[in-house]
C-alpha cells in the first residue's frame, strides 16, 4: 500500500506551464499509483504577462514568458476533458496557479470568473519592476537590498490577501528558496511576524487557505513554505484550511515530501486536510 494513499497533492504543473515538460496523462497516472485521494493540477497563469510580448512594448529576454491567458484556457480546457476521461479513477482537481494578480487586478478578475476552475492558487513569484525571484542575482544585493525586498514583498502578500479572489495562499515565503536556499543569505524573518499575521487574519476571515508547499524540502532550503512556525501561527489564530502541494513540474516530483508535512501540520494542531471542488473546501481526516 503506498503511503501517499488517501492523502493530497493540491499543487503541481504540467507542460501547459513554461516550465514543464511534464505530460498530463502521466501525472494523473502516477497520482493513482500513488494512491491520491485527490490530485490537483494547478498550471501557472501570471497576470502580469496575460497577452503577449508587443503589448508590454517589453524586449524580449531568455527568462520571462507572455500569452499567459492563451496557456490558461488551453489548460482549463485539457483538464476538464481530463476530469472526465478519469472520473472513475481518481478525483481530480481543475486549477490554476494565480501569480501577481495585484499587478494587474483587471485580468485577475476576469481569470477567476472562470467555471472550470475549482482551485485558485494565490501566488506572488516576483516584485513590480523586478523579474521572478528565480532570476534574480543576489550577489549584487546588500543585506540591507535583501530585507528592503522583503518588506515589498510582505506588502504585496498583505494586498493580495486583501483582494482575496483566491482558495489558497500558495508557498509563502517561496523567495526564500532563492535568497537562502540557492545564496545562502540567512534572513531572520520575525520582523515580519506581524504583517504575516495580519494576513493570516484576513485569510481566516474570509475562509480561505494556507497551502504547505512541500518543494523546499527537495531542494537546498531544505524546508517547506512556510515554515513550521507559521503553520502554527495561522492554527492558533483559529485557521482551519490547510493544503498540501509538492508544486512538482516532473512526474518524479509528484507527491514527494507530502508525508513529511502531514507530520508537520498535525505538529501544529491540525486534524484536516482539504482540497478544493469549485472553490469549496472537503476535508481529509489526518490518521
Amino acid at each position: 500500500m503506498s503511503e501517499l494513499k488517501g492523502l493530497i497533492d493540491c499543487h503541481t504543473h504540467t507542460y501547459f506551464s513554461p516550465d514543464s515538460d511534464a505530460e498530463p496523462e502521466k501525472m494523473i497516472e502516477r497520482a493513482i499509483e500513488l494512491g491520491l485521494e485527490a490530485y490537483a493540477i494547478t498550471d501557472h497563469c501570471e497576470c502580469n504577462r496575460w497577452f503577449g510580448i508587443d503589448y508590454y512594448n517589453a524586449e524580449p529576454n531568455e527568462h520571462d514568458t507572455y500569452d499567459f491567458g492563451k496557456s490558461f484556457d488551453r489548460s482549463l480546457e485539457y483538464i476538464t476533458e481530463l476530469k472526465e476521461r478519469y472520473a472513475d479513477k481518481i478525483n481530480l482537481i481543475c486549477g490554476v496557479e494565480l501569480g501577481q494578480a495585484t499587478h494587474d487586478f483587471e485580468i485577475a478578475d476576469k481569470a477567476v470568473k472562470d467555471k472550470r476552475l475549482d482551485l485558485i492558487i494565490g501566488s506572488m513569484h516576483e516584485l513590480p519592476n523586478l523579474p521572478d525571484f528565480c532570476f534574480i542575482n543576489y550577489k549584487n544585493y546588500l543585506r540591507r537590498d535583501i530585507y528592503r525586498m522583503l518588506d515589498d514583498y510582505f506588502l504585496e502578500i498583505l494586498k493580495l490577501c486583501k483582494w482575496g479572489k483566491f482558495d489558497v495562499l500558495g508557498h509563502l515565503t517561496y523567495n526564500l528558496r532563492y535568497i537562502d536556499g540557492e545564496y545562502g543569505m540567512k534572513v531572520d524573518l520575525s520582523k515580519y511576524d506581524n504583517i504575516i499575521e495580519e494576513c493570516f487574519k484576513i485569510l481566516i476571515q474570509n475562509s480561505k487557505g494556507l497551502e504547505l508547499n512541500t518543494s523546499g524540502l527537495r531542494q537546498k532550503y531544505g524546508k517547506p513554505f512556510p515554515e513550521y512556525r507559521f503553520i502554527k501561527m495561522y492554527h492558533d489564530l483559529g485557521g482551519e484550511i490547510i493544503t498540501l502541494g509538492s508544486d512538482a513540474h516532473r512526474v518524479e516530483d509528484l507527491g514527494k515530501g507530502i508525508t513529511e508535512c502531514v507530520g508537520i501540520v498535525k505538529r501544529a494542531g491540525f486534524k484536516y486536510l482539504a482540497y478544493f471542488k469549485k472553490h469549496k473546501p472537503e476535508f481529509i481526516k489526518i490518521d
